[in-house]
C-alpha cells in the first residue's frame, strides 16, 4: 500500500515542493490549504493510510500552530514546517510531540523532509534499545523515540540491557546512561563491544556528567557517538537519525560486496562466510548441491548473450524462491550452488528435483522468442572432510549428471 502524507501549506510554492518530494520518496501527497481543508479530508478516509502529516505553523484559519495540535490529536506523525525562526516559535514547537520542524527560508532543508519521510517509513522496523536507571529520563528519551516510529525498549541496568539484545534482533542502537548501580555505563559498552561489532550496533553513550573527556572516554570504550543531558530534542532526533543511517550505509557496502551483480544472489564469498558460521554449531545433517544450466552455451551462440543473461536472471528467481530457507548462491557462469543444513537426506532430494522439474517446464520468452531450459543436478549427503569435499564430490555427481543425458539430479 502506498501511504498518504497530509500536507496542510497555504503558500503555493511550499505546496508545490513538499509535493514534489514527497512523490519521489514513493508517497503520496494529500494537499490541503486550511485547517478546515485537512479535517474534511482527513475524516474521510482511513487514519492507518497515512504516514504522516506535514504541517505549516502558520495558516490563515490557524494562526498559531493550531493544525499542528490537530494532527496530533488524530495520531499522525507531524512534521512541521515554518516561515518563522525566532525562539518562541522554535520553543512552541518543540513543546508539541512533533517529529521535528523545518525552516521554509532553507532550501537546503528541505532535503532533510526527505530524509525524515523515508526514515519514518523504515523506523518500524528499527528497535531502540533506552539502558537508563531514570524512569523520567527513559520515558523522555523513548517518547521522542516513538514520534519517529521506533520500536522502543528499556532497561534500568546492564544485565536488563544485554537481556534485551539477546532476545530482539531488531535492536540497532543502543542508548546508554553512564551512571548506573552495578556495572557502569562505559564497561556495559565495552562488554557489548565482546558481542557486537559498531559495523552490527550502533551506541550512543549519554551522561549529565561534566567531567572533561568523559565524551572521549565513550568513543574509547566502544561507543559511536555521545550525548550530554540536557540535550536539545532536535540534537537528539540529528543523532539518531545519522547512527541509524550509518548502520545501514553498512548494511547496503555489505548487501554489494556479497551479491552477485547480475542476479542479485548471493556471490560466492557470501556462501562461504554463511556456510562457515553454519558450521560452528556442528549440523548433524548436511547436504550440498551444484546445479549446472545445461547447454548453456548454445543458448549463448543462438539468442545471444543478452538473453543469457536472461536465462541466469530468470533461473536466479526460482533458486532465491525454492531454497529461502537454505543457503544458496551464484558460484559463477552458469553455475549455482546450495547448502542445507539439518535437513534429511531424502527431503533434500525430494526438493532438488522439485527445482529441476519446475525449470524443465519452464518457458522462457525473450524478444519474442520462447525457448526451454534444463539444469543438471549434483548432490551430496556426505561432509567427512568439510565444505571443501562436499563441493568435489558434488562436482563429481554433476559431472556424472552430464554425462549420463542432463536433466537429471544425480546423487550418492
Amino acid at each position: 500500500m502506498q501511504h498518504k502524507v497530509l500536507i496542510v501549506e497555504a503558500s503555493k510554492t511550499s505546496m508545490q515542493l513538499m509535493r514534489s518530494l514527497i512523490t519521489q520518496a514513493k508517497l503520496r501527497p494529500i494537499c490541503t490549504t486550511s485547517l478546515v481543508e485537512a479535517k474534511h479530508v482527513f475524516s474521510s478516509s482511513a487514519p492507518e493510510e497515512y504516514l504522516c502529516a506535514v504541517v505549516d505553523f502558520n495558516l490563515p484559519d490557524a494562526p498559531n500552530g493550531e493544525a499542528i495540535d490537530f494532527a496530533i490529536e488524530s495520531f499522525l506523525p507531524t512534521i512541521v514546517v515554518t516561515d518563522k525562526l525566532d525562539e518562541d516559535t522554535r520553543t512552541t514547537i518543540l513543546n508539541k510531540n512533533v517529529v521535528d520542524y523545518i525552516p521554509k527560508e532553507n532550501a537546503q532543508v528541505y532535503e532533510y523532509l526527505t530524509r525524515l519521510l523515508n526514515r519514518l517509513d523504515k523506523n518500524k522496523k528499527v528497535g531502540v534499545l533506552v539502558v537508563d536507571e531514570s524512569r523520567a529520563s527513559r520515558h523522555a528519551m523513548t517518547a521522542l523515540l516513538r514520534r519517529q516510529n521506533f520500536i522502543t525498549f528499556e532497561a534500568v541496568n546492564a544485565e536488563q540491557g544485554m537481556a534485551s539484545l539477546h532476545s530482539n534482533s531488531n535492536i540497532k542502537l543502543a542508548i546508554i546512561d553512564e551512571k548506573m548501580s552495578g556495572m557502569s555505563g562505559l564497561k556495559l559498552i565495552s562488554e557489548l563491544r565482546k558481542t557486537y561489532s559498531q559495523e552490527d550496533l550502533g551506541i550512543i553513550g549519554i551522561s549529565s556528567n561534566t567531567t572533561s573527556g568523559l565524551s572521549a572516554l565513550f568513543i574509547k570504550s566502544g561507543a559511536t557517538d555521545y550525548l550530554h543531558k540536557p540535550y536539545c530534542h532536535e540534537e537528539f532526533f540529528c543523532r539518531i537519525m545519522q547512527n541509524v543511517e550509518r548502520l545501514e550505509n553498512i548494511e547496503t557496502i555489505r548487501r554489494v560486496a556479497n551479491s552477485d551483480y547480475l542476479t542479485g544472489l548471493p556471490n560466492r564469498r557470501y556462501f562461504f562466510t554463511r556456510v562457515t558460521a553454519s558450521l560452528k554449531v556442528t549440523p548433524k545433517l548436511q547436504s550440498l548441491a551444484i546445479i549446472d544450466i545445461d547447454h548453456f552455451k548454445k543458448v549463448n551462440d543462438t539468442y545471444g548473450h543478452d538473453c543469457g543473461d536472461y536465462t541466469l536472471k530468470e533461473l536466479a528467481k526460482l533458486v532465491a524462491e525454492y531454497f529461502e530457507d537454505f543457503t544458496a548462491a551464484r558460484f559463477g557462469g552458469e553455475e549455482f550452488c546450495v547448502y542445507f543444513s539439518n535437513t534429511a537426506p531424502k527431503k533434500v532430494l525430494q526438493i532438488m528435483q522439485g527445482f529441476r522439474e519446475a525449470i524443465a517446464s519452464k518457458t522462457l520468452t525473450f524478444e519474442k522468442k520462447s525457448f526451454a531450459c534444463t539444469v543438471s543436478i549434483g548432490l551430496t549427503h556426505n561432509s567427512k572432510g568439510g565444505i571443501n569435499a562436499m563441493l568435489r564430490l558434488a562436482d563429481e555427481h554433476l559431472y556424472s549428471a552430464k554425462n549420463g543425458g542432463r536433466n537429471q539430479v544425480v546423487s550418492d
